[in-house]
């Protein structure tokens, strides 16, 4: 019994004795395993219960200078009128009376800056305002440079460094985005312009404008060439490229004729093509051109050329006043003007064209839009020859039939009828011009006295894929008055022709 009690305490002891020392081990390994789910909570569930507590911010505000992905650059605000400076070429003798032209299209104001390059000074005479037109300046010296085209003028010389002159004045501009070149006789339709530029990247090499109406010309200079008289624009890094190189170009090209053809030459030797646009208009023609802009192409008229070679483009006045005649409508709807419409009036069978801002034509019988949509041959071919083939796009003859001879009414005045809707009302008085007898059955528009288009102004109309918008021919209580609504057209609408 003795033996017992001895062996037990014995045991006791001995095991009492590792007790601290387990109790030690148990709470390090305790220790240990807390740590280690710690870390794993911190690591590998970083913030996923952060992320969905509206308390705390996750965004990044400001600008990043450590790693991480690069934030999206903003939108640049659209090209404007600011962004634009214009060189025209100009000569003394012809200022007096081509400033009128400048005049008529200049916007003037803070806004706009430009500069009519003179090979002489002019002074401005009474009634002129400086603002008037662009900022007056004499060309920089040209007398180095060879020019050995014996019928030509060595203006061209002056007028092709334009583009580096105006370079050097701008310098590391960072709102100069487009270089505009015309001629003293062109005249801008500004806001149709800023809607052309306004499709291109300003930060890289474009070249913008539109050849020739006629054939040979195009043959004699160059298809994929900017005829300057219609004007063209220059993208800022383009034209600084061309400063670069210009007058060492410009010396390899003495027998060339023009300044837009050394442009030409000197482009190519950058390898940069032509971005045609079809609304600036060189207009390579003669006579009349009621046909072309009766016609005109689906695009913004950009610019006319040689108004003072051509017909006035409303008969009776001078250029001036046809000019101010056309004012009104390009200022108050400029994305549509000079565009065709074309419709029907299948009661007494007659085909309608509207070139919107400008004139209406009625004529007996049912014409297609295919023959309707090109132009009739009011003008004639740069060499004075009426040959079809000479022209570089369709045309058609201008009927001399007695019956199909169109009815033309020219417009006389446009303007906003509904301030809530933006509707406009313009209104075409016939033009009087006799009319030989007709035998056909079909009542003659010759009691029209008055046409009425009705249209809706569309600010995004050349943000969507180009279509001619549709006419529709209205009732009216006037036997005298055609009422027309023009607009875009249904998604099933057709310019069907009569059979």
């Amino acid at each position: 019994m003795k033996d017992h009690q001895k062996h037990s305490k014995s045991f006791i002891k001995n095991h009492t004795k590792s007790l601290p020392t387990l109790a030690l081990y148990l709470l390090i390994s305790l220790s240990i395993i807390l740590t280690f789910y710690s870390l794993k909570s911190l690591y590998l569930f970083p913030s996923s219960s952060r992320n969905h507590d509206p308390s705390i911010r996750t965004s990044f505000v400001g600008p990043r200078s450590g790693p991480g992905p690069a934030l999206p650059n903003p939108e640049p605000e659209p090209t404007e009128l600011g962004h634009l400076i214009f060189g025209i070429g100009a000569a003394a003798k012809h200022w007096a009376r081509r400033k009128e032209y400048v005049k008529y299209w200049w916007p003037g104001g803070n806004v706009t800056r430009g500069y009519v390059f003179l090979d002489r000074p002019v002074y401005p005479t009474q009634p002129d305002n400086p603002s008037d037109y662009p900022t007056l300046k004499v060309s920089g010296n040209t007398g180095q440079f060879p020019y050995s085209y014996r019928r030509g003028s060595r203006s061209a010389l002056r007028i092709t460094r334009i583009v580096s002159e105006m370079v050097r004045m701008v310098g590391e501009s960072d709102d100069v985005r487009w270089f505009v070149m015309g001629d003293d006789d062109t005249v801008f339709f500004t806001d149709n312009l800023i809607r052309v530029l306004r499709k291109y990247d300003h930060t890289k090499k474009y070249y913008v404008g539109s050849n020739s109406e006629t054939h040979m010309q195009n043959i004699n200079f160059a298809y994929d060439m900017a005829f300057g008289g219609g004007g063209f624009a220059i993208s800022y890094p383009l034209a600084k490229a061309i400063e670069k190189m210009q007058d060492r170009c410009i010396r390899r090209y003495a027998p060339l004729y023009g300044s837009d053809d050394r442009i030409h030459a000197c482009l190519a030797e950058l390898g940069v093509p032509l971005t045609k646009e079809p609304g600036f208009h060189q207009c390579d023609v003669h006579g009349n051109l009621f046909g072309l802009l009766a016609a005109h192409p689906v695009a913004p008229l950009v610019s006319l050329h040689h108004l003072d070679i051509l017909d006035p483009i409303f008969p009776y006045m001078t250029p001036a006043q046809a000019l101010t005649r056309l004012k009104t409508p390009s200022k108050l709807d400029s994305a549509s003007l000079m565009q065709q419409s074309i419709c029907y009036d299948k009661v007494r069978n007659w085909t309608i064209s509207v070139s919107w801002g400008y004139a209406v034509q009625i004529i007996r019988g049912s014409i297609t839009p295919r023959e309707m949509q090109r132009p009739a041959r009011t003008f004639f071919n740069w060499y004075k020859q009426d040959d079809p083939s000479g022209f570089s796009f369709n045309t058609r003859p201008f009927s001399h039939h007695p019956c199909q001879k169109p009815y033309v009414y020219y417009v006389n005045n446009a303007q906003i009828i509904s301030p809530d809707t933006n509707v406009t009302r313009s209104d075409y008085l016939n033009h009087r011009i006799p009319h030989s007898y007709c035998w056909w059955e079909d009542e003659s528009p010759e009691k029209i006295h008055r046409v009425e288009v009705y249209k809706t102004i569309d600010p995004h109309k050349w943000d969507e894929a180009p279509r001619r918008d549709c006419c529709r021919v209205q009732g009216t209580n006037n036997e005298h008055t055609m009422a027309i609504e023009v607009g875009k057209c249904g998604e099933d609408e057709v310019m069907e022709p009569f059979q």
